[in-house]
């Protein structure tokens, strides 16, 4: 897995081939055992040393980084028919050991970055790449402060990331012409902005579903109020007839228990006016869908979403797709957690933001690495193990786990995948959920120290 990983650079320029060839051996270390600090994944101090020059090089960026694994995460959303383009912002906490030019996060007293991720998925959840990542932080003075800022353009703001995100789903839609691309965002992205730039896109564009934050304003004036009055989506679409009833099965996060959800779902057409403060912009049209929990519990969280979408909704089909495209946004939150609490970056320490940030884009490709190999697992289990995995890396896992000799044909993903969890601490009970990414990665670094012994000392040297 590790020797693979040096792919997603290939192509990579920083304008030194030593450069380039040192950025693979970084990636292939840094992979091989993600959660250990820089020192202990490196090869003895001149490895780390030379890990650490790459990070300070000025001709280094995260951008050239992630360059080449863009290019190849394009090449993969060809290949599908429906991509989801997942935008999504983290925050990176470094306050115990900040760089020495560190800037703030939310207070004064905290110090990092936050992150804004792109992640291309499949309709089925497979991550096939990241697309993007911007990072961002706040100056301390600007801390505290509430600007009116309603009339700034949309550049000069922080959301216009969101904006952004749009466009890089746009240019995704131009490269992938047989690939219907469709940015999907919580209430965040909820700018009208976007809605403008959607309608104003000639094809091929990106579709959107977006969870809408604000109740904005239809055409049709409310007159039992005032002749300035208007009536708003939110009672539109709650006055309109009911779709469909059904039942999702929502999974454990950090904020509540998995649980069956019954679902009540109405969806209409409906044309938007502009914000208040900006009238002079076109009005949008696009579908909004309504979706509530029947008898949801009382603690925070009881579905109630309101998704926008450029999406068709004429059959009940076609509104629960548009559904299951949103629910699919949690991977982006999966990778979130990969990458901080599998990856470990924000216990890095590198002396200044640049050569953190530098550093950041490796695991951001390690990161996504972990997370496709266990959703191909889910997706693809038939498939041949040795499409991922070298000969030197499933046989030794096979002989130890298995205590058997080695099969004539090499077992399939989901056979091996299955040893791999066990080595990771995942039982395999009936009653258990798929495996996550925590138990893979921890089993991928055991099946590493098992691939050295094996090319070392294994029965075929």
């Amino acid at each position: 897995m590790s020797e693979g990983i040096a792919d997603e650079l290939d192509g990579i320029s920083l304008g030194d081939e030593r450069l380039n060839q040192r950025s693979r051996k970084v990636i292939e270390a840094l992979a091989a055992n993600p959660e250990a600090s820089i020192n202990a994944a490196t090869n003895g101090w001149a490895d780390t040393q030379a890990a650490y020059r790459l990070f300070n090089n000025p001709n280094v960026s995260p951008e050239q980084i992630l360059k080449p694994h863009r290019e190849a995460t394009t090449r993969r959303i060809g290949e599908h028919p429906v991509v989801l383009l997942v935008q999504d912002t983290t925050e990176l906490d470094y306050t115990a050991h900040p760089a020495k030019d560190a800037l703030c996060l939310n207070k004064v007293s905290r110090l990092g970055f936050y992150q804004h991720v792109q992640l291309a998925l499949t309709p089925d959840h497979l991550p096939l790449g990241v697309v993007a990542a911007e990072t961002f932080d706040r100056e301390p003075d600007s801390l505290g402060k509430k600007p009116r800022n309603d009339k700034l353009p949309i550049e000069d703001k922080e959301s216009f990331r969101w904006l952004k995100g749009y466009r890089e789903a746009c240019v995704l839609a131009s490269q992938c012409p047989q690939t219907k691309i469709v940015m999907v965002a919580d209430s965040e992205a909820d700018i009208y902005d976007i809605f403008l730039a959607a309608q104003e896109q000639p094809h091929p564009r990106a579709d959107y579903v977006i969870r809408a934050h604000e109740n904005r304003n239809t055409l049709e004036v409310n007159r039992e109020v005032s002749r300035r009055t208007y009536h708003k989506v939110r009672d539109r679409v709650a006055q309109s007839p009911l779709r469909i009833q059904y039942t999702i099965d929502l999974s454990l996060t950090p904020k509540r228990e998995a649980r069956l959800a019954r679902l009540a779902v109405r969806a209409i057409s409906v044309a938007v006016r502009p914000p208040s403060v900006r009238t002079g912009l076109s009005t949008i049209t696009h579908q909004v869908i309504s979706v509530e929990e029947i008898d949801g519990p009382t603690d925070g969280t009881r579905i109630s979403w309101l998704l926008m979408a450029t999406l068709p909704i004429d059959t009940d089909e076609e509104v629960r797709e548009a559904i299951e495209y949103y629910t699919a946004r949690w991977g982006v939150e999966t990778y979130f957690r990969t990458l901080k609490t599998g990856c470990q970056v924000e216990k890095i320490q590198l002396e200044t933001r640049s050569r953190l940030l530098n550093c950041l884009a490796f695991y951001n490709i390690i990161a996504w690495r972990v997370l496709y190999l266990t959703y191909l697992n889910r997706t693809s289990p038939e498939i041949s193990c040795t499409v991922i995995f070298a000969d030197h890396e499933w046989k030794p896992v096979w002989r130890i786990v298995q205590k058997k000799p080695l099969p004539k044909q090499p077992p399939s993903l989901g056979e091996f995948m299955a040893l791999i969890a066990h080595l990771g601490g995942y039982n395999n009970r009936p009653s258990e959920k798929p495996t996550g990414p925590l138990p893979i990665w921890i089993g991928v670094r055991r099946m590493l120290d098992y691939s050295a012994a094996w090319l070392e000392f294994g029965p075929e040297q």
